[in-house]
C-alpha cells in the first residue's frame, strides 16, 4: 500500500509539472509562459486563433530543436559568441536599473503639469551660517510679514517688499514669469503646482534663504514654438545714445520688413546673434520659460506663422521675431514622439533622484543587503582617515572583518578601504565628501553592482532578454555550418538538385535592362542624355565621380520598379523617379523584351536554387533532429490557449 501511494505522489507530481510545460523535445521542456512571451513579441492580427498557434508552435519547436543542436556543438562556447553577449549585455542592462514604475509616474506628472503654464512670483530673504541670533529672527518675521500680506490678497508687491525691509530686513522679490514642468528645479516645481490661482506657498528654507511664491495666474501651456530673430544686441557698457541708436536701427529694419523686406536676408545683414544669423535667424525649438517675459509674451502673441514682433527690448537687446511654427502639447499620451522626449527629459532632470532612491531600496531587498552591526561607523572613518594619510592599505583590525553581505557575496573591511583610498586620491572624482557620505555612496555602488551582476535572478524579461539574444545567435551559427553554406557550397548538389527540378526554373516575362541610380535628379538626367549620344553605360557611371552607380541585367517584368501606367516595350527609358528619403534618383531602361516560359538556366537560377536546396537540407535536418528529440504536446494546455 505504501509503495502504490509513493507512486501515485510521484504520478501526480509529473502530471502537475508536465500541467504547465507545453510542449518537451526528448528531455527538455518548453512552458507555457516562455511560449506566450515569445508568440506575443511577433504575433499579428488572426482570424483562426488555433491555426495561428498551431503554426508557431511549430515554428518554436523547430527553432528549440536546433539551439538544442548548437549547444551539443558547444557553440555558447566560441569566444566570438561570448564576446557579443558580453557586449549586448552593456547595451541593455543599465535600462533595467531603473524603478520604472516610479519613472513613469515622474513622466506621468510632468506630462499633466505640461498641459499648464503658471505665471510665478518669487520672494525670499537671505541667510547664511554665521548671521547673529538677532538677524535671523528678522529673517524669519521677514518671510512671515510677506506672506501674511499676499495671503491677505494685497498686490502692490513692490511696495509690499519695500516695507517689510525697511521694517526689518532686505526681502527680495522677482517675477519669474511663466513656468511650466521642467523649468524650475522639482522641488519648487512640485510646489507651486499644488498652488491654486492666486494661491501662496508655505515657507521654504533654503541654505541660502527663505522663499515664499505666489501662483499669480494660470494659462493653457503655450505649447512649443519655433521662431527666427533679428538681434540687435546692446553691449553691457552701452550708454543710453548708443541704446537710442539701437533702437532707431532696430525700427528701421522693422520697417523695411513692413514692407515686404525678406526676413532671412535682413537677419543675415544686420544680426548680432552669431549662431543664427547665416540660417535665416533660425532659433531653437523652445517652450514656456526658456527666455525672458518680455521676449515670451510678445512671442506667444504672434497669432499665425509669418507673424514679426515690433522690436522687443530684453537684456541683450532689441530682438525682432518671426513666428515659424507653433505647436500645441498633446492633450493625450498618444503622441510617441512627444512622450520620448518627455521621458528623455525626465530621466535627465535632478527629479531622477527620486526614481534612483526608490531604486535602490528595491536593490537592497532584493539582493539580500546585510549590515554587520558589530562594527561601527567610527572604526569604518578612523581607518579611513590612516589609509588616506598613508596612501597604501595596511594591516588594519577590520581588513577580514565582514562589514556587509549579500545573498552570494560578502565585503570586507579591506574592500572599503581600497575604495576610499582610490576615490580619495583622485582628484577628478572626489569633491571633499565627507566620510559618512563615501560609505553611503560605497554601499549604494557595491549593491548595485551586485544586482548588475546577478540582473537575470531578479528580473524575468531581462533574462528572457539575454536568453533570446544568446539562442538567436547560437541558431544563426549553427544555420549556417550544417545548412546555409553547406547548400550554397555543394555545387554537385546544387546542379543534381537543379537537374531534378529544371520545371520549376522558367522565366515569367522578362527584359534585358539597364538599372541607374543617381545622387540627384540632374544626375539621372545627365545620364539620360549622355546615353541618347551612345555613351556606353559603364563609361557613364565610371566617369560620374561616384554620382552615378549603373549596372544590366535580366529580370521579371514584375520585379521592375516602373511608373505606375508604364507598358514594357524595348527601348523604354523611364523618367527618373526620385526618392524622397534621400533625394537620391533612378531610371531604368529596357534593351530587350522575353515571353513567359522559357528555361532558366543554371547560373541565372542558381540564387532561387540555393534558396529551395537549404529549404530541402533544413527539412531533412529537422526530421534528423526530431528523431532524437522527439517533440510532444501537452493538447490538454494547448486548448487552453486557445479559449
Amino acid at each position: 500500500m505504501k509503495h502504490f501511494f509513493l507512486l501515485l505522489v510521484i504520478s501526480f507530481a509529473i502530471t502537475n509539472s508536465f500541467s504547465q510545460t507545453l510542449f518537451t523535445y526528448g528531455s527538455n521542456a518548453v512552458g507555457k509562459e516562455e511560449f506566450l512571451r515569445a508568440y506575443n513579441k511577433n504575433k499579428t492580427p488572426v482570424a483562426d486563433k488555433e491555426k495561428a498557434y498551431r503554426e508557431y508552435l511549430d515554428l518554436y519547436s523547430k527553432f528549440k530543436l536546433k539551439v538544442k543542436a548548437a549547444y551539443e556543438l558547444k557553440m555558447d562556447t566560441l569566444a566570438q559568441l561570448k564576446y557579443d553577449i558580453q557586449n549586448f549585455r552593456s547595451q541593455v542592462e543599465e535600462s533595467y536599473l531603473n524603478d520604472d514604475t516610479r519613472v513613469n509616474m515622474l513622466v506621468d506628472e510632468a506630462f499633466h503639469r505640461s498641459q499648464k503654464d503658471i505665471h510665478l512670483l518669487h520672494f525670499y530673504v537671505s541667510i547664511n551660517s554665521s548671521m547673529i541670533p538677532a538677524d535671523t529672527v528678522k529673517a524669519n518675521k521677514a518671510i512671515r510679514k510677506i506672506r501674511e500680506r499676499l495671503l491677505a490678497g494685497e498686490t502692490e508687491y513692490d511696495k509690499i517688499v519695500s516695507e517689510v525691509s525697511d521694517e526689518l530686513i532686505p526681502v527680495k522679490g522677482k517675477d519669474l514669469g511663466f513656468i511650466t514642468a521642467l523649468t524650475v528645479p522639482y522641488d519648487i516645481e512640485s510646489l507651486v503646482y499644488e498652488l491654486k490661482p492666486g494661491g501662496v506657498s508655505g515657507i521654504r528654507r533654503t541654505k541660502s534663504a527663505l522663499h515664499v511664491f505666489k501662483n499669480s495666474e494660470e494659462r493653457q501651456s503655450a505649447g512649443r514654438w519655433k521662431v527666427a530673430q533679428i538681434l540687435f544686441a546692446v553691449p553691457p557698457t552701452a550708454d543710453d545714445f548708443q541704446k537710442d541708436q539701437l533702437k532707431k536701427l532696430a525700427d528701421s529694419v522693422y520697417g523695411l520688413l513692413q514692407a515686404g523686406g525678406n526676413f532671412a536676408e535682413l537677419a543675415k545683414k544686420f544680426s548680432d546673434d552669431r549662431i543664427t544669423y547665416l540660417t535665416g535667424g533660425e532659433m531653437a525649438e523652445f517652450g514656456t520659460g526658456k527666455f525672458e517675459m518680455p521676449f515670451e509674451k510678445a512671442v506667444f502673441a504672434l497669432q499665425k506663422d509669418g507673424d514679426f514682433t515690433k522690436p522687443i527690448y530684453t537684456g541683450y537687446g532689441y530682438h525682432i521675431v518671426k513666428r515659424l511654427q507653433q505647436k500645441p502639447v498633446p492633450a493625450d499620451k498618444t503622441d510617441e514622439a512627444f512622450m520620448a522626449l518627455l521621458k528623455q527629459q525626465v530621466v535627465q532632470d535632478a527629479r531622477i533622484n527620486v526614481a534612483k532612491t526608490s531604486f535602490m531600496k528595491t536593490v537592497m531587498a532584493k539582493t539580500g543587503f546585510k549590515r554587520n552591526l558589530a562594527v561601527k561607523d567610527e572604526q569604518l572613518f578612523r581607518y579611513a582617515d590612516s589609509v588616506v594619510a598613508t596612501k597604501a592599505v595596511g594591516k588594519y583590525p577590520i581588513n577580514k572583518t565582514v562589514l556587509f553581505s549579500f545573498a552570494k557575496s560578502k565585503v570586507t573591511g579591506s574592500d572599503w578601504l581600497h575604495f576610499v583610498k582610490d576615490y580619495k586620491l583622485n582628484a577628478d572624482v572626489y569633491k571633499g565628501e565627507n566620510n559618512k557620505a563615501l560609505l553611503e555612496k560605497y554601499i549604494n555602488t557595491v549593491a548595485l553592482e551586485y544586482y548588475r551582476k546577478h540582473l537575470e535572478e531578479y528580473n524575468d524579461d531581462f533574462k528572457y532578454q539575454m536568453q533570446e539574444f544568446k539562442e538567436g545567435n547560437m541558431l544563426f551559427e549553427v544555420m549556417e555550418r550544417n545548412v546555409w553554406s553547406k547548400a550554397a557550397n555543394d555545387s554537385v548538389g546544387l546542379k543534381k538538385y537543379y537537374d531534378a527540378n529544371k520545371a520549376k526554373y522558367v522565366w515569367d516575362a522578362s527584359a534585358t535592362v539597364l538599372m541607374f541610380n543617381t545622387n540627384s535628379v540632374e544626375a539621372a538626367q545627365e545620364a539620360q542624355a549622355a546615353l541618347k549620344t551612345g555613351g556606353a553605360w559603364k563609361d557613364i557611371s565610371e566617369q560620374s565621380e561616384g554620382r552615378i552607380q549603373a549596372d544590366s541585367g535580366r529580370y521579371e517584368i514584375n520585379q521592375l520598379q516602373l511608373p505606375e501606367g508604364t507598358i514594357a516595350v524595348a527601348g523604354l527609358t523611364t523618367a527618373p523617379q526620385l526618392n524622397e528619403t534621400d533625394n537620391r534618383a533612378g531610371f531604368i531602361k529596357i534593351l530587350q523584351l522575353f515571353p513567359a516560359g522559357q528555361q532558366r538556366s543554371f547560373e541565372e537560377a542558381r540564387g532561387l536554387v540555393i534558396n529551395d536546396y537549404q529549404t530541402e537540407m533544413e527539412e531533412q535536418w529537422i526530421a534528423e533532429l526530431k528523431k532524437k528529440y522527439p517533440v510532444i504536446v501537452n493538447e490538454v494546455l494547448f486548448k487552453t490557449l486557445i479559449k
